[in-house]
C-alpha cells in the first residue's frame, strides 16, 4: 500500500428476514383493518413526531427497500435510515402512517382523559375477540376523544 487509508467498501442493502406469520408472535396486528384505522387517526390530526420504536405504514409506497413485515409495515429502529430514504421529519409524518402500539395507544388515552374502567369496558365486550380487536376498540376510543374541530388543510394531518 501505499500508506494511504483504504477505501471503504460500500455495502449494498440486504433484503430483511421476513417476518413468518405462521411461526413468528407478531409485535403488533399487520392487518389492514389496523392500517385503515391509525389513517384514520392521522386524518382526524393525531399528533405524531416520528421516533425510534415506532410501527409505521407505508400506504403509498415512498420507501422502495422491501418491508420485513406484510402489508408494508416497517418499524423504526434507526430514525436517521427513514430521514435518508424520506428526507425530513416533517416527510416522515406526512408519508407514512403511525401504528401506535397497545402501550402508546395506552399513553395517547391517557392523556385524552381515557380512563382504566372505560378501557376495562371493552375487554367485557363479546365483539374484542382477539388482541387485535382490542387495539381497533383502542383506536376507536382515541379517535372519538380527538380534539374536534381540527381545521387542517389536506396533506397536514398529524401536524400542530
Amino acid at each position: 500500500m501505499n500508506g494511504k487509508n483504504p477505501v471503504p467498501k460500500v455495502r449494498k442493502p440486504k433484503n430483511p428476514t421476513p417476518f413468518n406469520p405462521e411461526t413468528d408472535f407478531p409485535p403488533i396486528p399487520f392487518d389492514e383493518r389496523h392500517c385503515r384505522a391509525a389513517l384514520q387517526l392521522k386524518e382526524a390530526g393525531l399528533p405524531w413526531r416520528p421516533h425510534v420504536g415506532c410501527f409505521v405504514w407505508d400506504r403509498e409506497g415512498w420507501i422502495e427497500v422491501p418491508s420485513p413485515f406484510p402489508e408494508k409495515i416497517y418499524f423504526i429502529l434507526n430514525l436517521g435510515h427513514f430521514l435518508r430514504l424520506l428526507g425530513s421529519i416533517e416527510d416522515v409524518v406526512q408519508k407514512l402512517v403511525w401504528l401506535p402500539t397497545w402501550h402508546q395507544a395506552r399513553q395517547i388515552g391517557e392523556k385524552l382523559g381515557i380512563g382504566n374502567k372505560e378501557l376495562a369496558g371493552l375487554f367485557t365486550r363479546a365483539e374484542a375477540e382477539t388482541p387485535g380487536d382490542e387495539l381497533l376498540a383502542v383506536y376507536d376510543l382515541i379517535l372519538k376523544r380527538l380534539p374536534t374541530p381540527f381545521s387542517q388543510k389536506p396533506g397536514t394531518a398529524g401536524k400542530r
